[in-house]
């Protein structure tokens, strides 16, 4: 399509004023016409006058299309000539010798041989440059524009470390990542902690084997103070800088502690029991909130952002959303006070994960038998999506600075995925364990995540970091964290 002339037409300009190019036949006085008579007795007929110029001044000649001049126009002639032909070719029949000479006379004398029926006002402008100028200007600005470059995901870890002992039980919560760039791990009846800016490791504690196995590790938000859950259904807190035992937390579950979550100075356990216990670290008598909804072990415990919502996941296949404001005394029990209660999964729910960029979008991970990555408005309580990632769902993380979300599996890949989100497309596959990957956790950062696996091993993987400059780069010690191969003890 010619850009030039879409432009200027009236329809698109929205000029007005223009005469319209055709009009009713009847709205044109015709002078009356003589009946036909023989060649030489009868009047010079009306001629039409062929000057282009309108009649009426006032009336403004715009010229952008080949309009035709009625009043340049003998429109009876004008009909009969295009009709008069069209008969006889309908009919068959062949003109007589007779009528072809009466139609070249007729043609000679009234037409002069003109064979132009209708007659036009000036030629269609140019198209205007100064349109087109633009246009071929806009479209080289766009092509000009760099292409957004596609972001490098390494497809392999970028170090691997020895984590021997490492208990294989899908429920539990064995690896924390502090806001002081310190990394947790429980192995066996041990604690360890990694120092990734330096690279040092250091035990924090190994606790009796009436009170063990460790269950659970969760960082308070200041980075210095750990939470410990213990098999033996206590709880301790540490001072990680010195090593030292805070406070521990008896009397509140029956069995382990398998899931901890920190808000503010809450801390928030979660035991085979069921139960889900508010802890206040800051005073005698610690235990300010029950919830209670769960009746199997509670394996998955995550706040909102703000601190007003909690998520609990639980082998009983429930997924459950409580307001803080809606909260029982530790006194009053037997009573439900979740927000939403959700049964979509079909498998325990242990992988939960709170979007960092939409406060009430929660994304959680069924088990073996259900192997789904669900999405939920929690104000709503409404399953926003399912997605079915083929294997049991161990974890989930989102990524801190783009729509990304990364979940670990087991059986039969027990890969990494990255996903983009809303539309849940695959990004990128990250093999390497070889066996389930049950626990991840994220740097403060944002840029890498560290997963632990039944294969004992704990991997780091630069998933959400930046794209590097050249996707094959020199590995040396100096430049990166960890070495090559080590072990945690």
């Amino acid at each position: 399509m010619d850009a030039g002339s879409d432009m200027m037409s009236p329809e698109k300009s929205g000029r007005r004023g223009a005469r319209p190019p055709l009009r009713e036949a009847g709205s044109i006085s015709m002078p009356s016409m003589p009946p036909l008579q023989e060649p030489g007795s009868r009047p010079r007929p009306y001629m039409p006058s062929l000057c282009s110029t309108p009649r009426n001044p006032a009336v403004k000649c715009y010229g952008d299309r080949f309009i035709p001049d009625r009043s340049a126009m003998d429109m009876d002639m004008a009909h009969y000539l295009l009709t008069e032909p069209r008969k006889d070719r309908k009919n068959g029949a062949t003109p007589s010798p007779a009528k072809e000479a009466y139609r070249k006379l007729l043609a000679e004398k009234l037409l002069n041989n003109r064979t132009r029926i209708l007659a036009f006002r000036n030629k269609p402008p140019e198209p205007d440059n100064s349109i087109l100028t633009e246009l071929r200007a806009d479209v080289a600005s766009v092509q000009a524009r760099p292409a957004k470059k596609r972001r490098y995901i390494p497809q392999s870890a970028d170090r691997t470390l020895d984590a021997p002992d490492l208990v294989d039980d899908y429920y539990l919560n064995l690896l924390d990542w502090g806001s002081a760039n310190v990394l947790s791990i429980a192995l066996g009846n041990t604690v360890y902690l990694w120092d990734a800016a330096s690279g040092s490791t250091s035990e924090l504690v190994t606790v009796d084997e009436d009170d063990g196995p460790v269950t659970s590790v969760s960082w308070a938000p200041d980075g210095q103070n750990i939470a410990i859950g213990l098999n033996s259904s206590a709880v301790q807190i540490w001072d990680s800088s010195s090593n030292r035992l805070l406070r521990t937390l008896q009397g509140v579950h029956e069995s382990r502690v398998g899931s901890l979550a920190w808000n503010k100075s809450i801390l928030t356990a979660g035991g085979m029991d069921g139960k889900i216990v508010n802890n206040d670290v800051r005073i005698r008598d610690h235990a300010v909130q029950t919830y209670r909804g769960h009746s199997q072990e509670v394996c998955g415990l995550k706040w909102s952002g703000s601190g007003r919502q909690l998520a609990s996941g639980g082998n009983d296949n429930l997924l459950h959303i409580w307001d803080v404001s809606m909260a029982s005394s530790a006194q009053s029990a037997g009573r439900t006070q979740w927000l939403h209660r959700m049964e979509d999964h079909s498998a325990a729910v242990k992988a939960l994960a709170w979007c960092p960029f939409q406060s009430n979008l929660l994304a959680s991970g069924g088990g073996a038998n259900d192997r789904c990555i669900k999405f939920w408005n929690t104000h709503t309580g409404a399953c926003l999506n399912s997605v079915d990632t083929g294997s049991q769902v161990c974890a989930l993380l989102w990524n801190k600075n783009d729509r990304e979300l990364l979940s670990s599996h087991g059986f039969t890949q027990n890969q990494l995925t990255l996903w983009k989100y809303p539309s849940m497309a695959k990004m990128a596959e990250l093999n390497g364990h070889t066996s389930r990957v049950l626990f991840m956790a994220q740097s403060p950062d944002g840029c890498t995540v560290a997963s632990a696996a039944a294969d004992e091993t704990l991997r780091f993987w630069n998933v959400f970091s930046e794209a590097p400059k050249s996707a094959v780069k020199e590995k040396t010690s100096q430049s990166r964290m960890f070495n090559s191969y080590n072990h945690l003890r």
